[in-house]
């Protein structure tokens, strides 16, 4: 069974055609572990068997490492059978090994710093950066990359770079898409908070959102999801188990947030477990579909370090999940009433 597609097209530019299914690169740039080169290119392998023709990355992910594995992938296949995003807003630095960017969180690395630079100028130098490090001619997509509080700290350090970027990086995406060199351009962010901000402020075309729509947390329905409705802007979602619950369970130790999850966090994915189990269905089958009820979501993107987590996750879509499911959630008020559900 062929994974199915949704055709996305804001402006008059022909558009983009997603697979339901994508492919995040993060895992391959050695996040949390180092992997080897033939399991990195037997999970990219996997996924494109598996039907996926999306495929998502970013300079920090490895530190170049993901966008040049993602390269001796693409060598040879045809660009038009695949759809490609990287990120922009941090340049690539040569440093010494000791002070290079992620230790403990990216290994085996090569030795660089990041810099923030959402800038016209460094738009256009990671844009190009990245195009060599991929090795292909064009990227379908842009998003300027982690302009959130989650990673900028405080929110006066995150009002200078929002304000950077919509005074400079903004205008670089804008004419790059204007030129045709993309198709289209957004953010890749934690928060919708920040994604909000700048729709309210900017023609973006799609926003990466991770783990902000998913089956715990749904408060993006509050004003953001309706404006994307409005505004025709569709969303890619990142993060669909919350970095790792709704994939494991409520097991001790479980990840929420790339963080050992709080016991209120625990209890309640318990509940939305058990409910699942009442309706035949695992956990993470649930929690991997449904964001894609929503009318703007276009792709998921969980990522996989192996070919196994890869072949699992396409295997979840096929599952059909009964409707009563979600009625049953909202019934127990462990999904929001106003969530769409089928």
């Amino acid at each position: 069974m062929s994974l199915k597609t949704r055709h996305f097209q804001r402006i008059d530019n022909g558009g983009l055609t997603f697979t339901e299914l994508g492919f995040g690169t993060a895992p391959l740039g050695n996040l949390y572990r180092a992997i080897s080169e033939e399991a990195a290119q037997a999970a990219l392998e996997a996924a494109w068997d598996a039907g996926c023709r999306y495929f998502d990355t970013a300079p920090l992910y490895g530190l170049g490492l993901a966008e040049t594995r993602l390269n001796r992938f693409l060598l040879g296949r045809r660009r038009d059978d695949y759809v490609l995003s990287t990120k922009v807003g941090r340049l690539l630095q040569v440093c010494p090994p000791d002070q290079r960017t992620g230790i403990g969180k990216f290994f085996d690395t090569p030795s660089r710093r990041e810099v923030y630079d959402y800038t016209y100028d460094g738009v256009m130098r990671s844009f190009e950066a990245s195009l060599e490090r991929l090795g292909v001619d064009r990227i379908d997509i842009l998003y300027g990359h982690d302009i959130d509080l989650f990673n900028h700290g405080t929110q006066e350090a995150l009002d200078a770079k929002l304000q950077e970027f919509i005074q400079g990086g903004y205008y670089a995406l804008l004419s790059l898409r204007d030129q045709g060199v993309i198709k289209a351009f957004g953010a890749g962010l934690n928060e919708w908070q920040a994604c909000q901000w700048l729709a309210e402020r900017g023609d973006f075309d799609l926003f990466l959102l991770a783990g902000r729509y998913t089956l715990l947390e749904q408060e993006a329905l509050d004003s953001f999801l309706p404006l994307c409705e409005r505004r025709g802007i569709g969303i890619v979602l990142g993060g669909p188990y919350n970095s790792g619950i709704l994939a494991s369970g409520p097991k001790p130790g479980a990840f929420y947030n790339y963080d050992p999850a709080p016991q209120e966090i625990l209890d309640r994915v318990a509940q939305i477990e058990a409910v699942c189990g009442d309706h035949g269905l695992r956990l993470i089958e649930a929690a991997l579909q449904f964001p894609l009820l929503h009318p703007c979501v276009v792709s998921v993107i969980p990522g996989g370090q192996s070919a196994g987590e890869v072949q699992s996750n396409r295997a979840i879509l096929d599952k059909t999940v009964p409707p009563a499911l979600w009625q049953d959630l909202k019934a127990k008020g462990l999904l929001r009433d106003d969530a769409p559900a089928g």
